[in-house]
C-alpha cells in the first residue's frame, strides 16, 4: 500500500509498537 501524499497520525509513537507503526508508514512515503 502506498501513502504518498497521506498523513498518518499514530499515537504512542515515541517508542515500541507505535514507533514501529510510524517508522512503516514513512517508509511507505506517509507524513507522519
Amino acid at each position: 500500500m502506498r501513502f504518498q501524499d497521506k498523513t498518518a497520525v499514530v499515537t504512542g509513537a515515541a517508542s515500541g509498537f507505535g514507533a514501529a507503526i510510524a517508522k512503516c508508514f514513512a517508509a511507505e512515503g506517509a507524513s507522519v
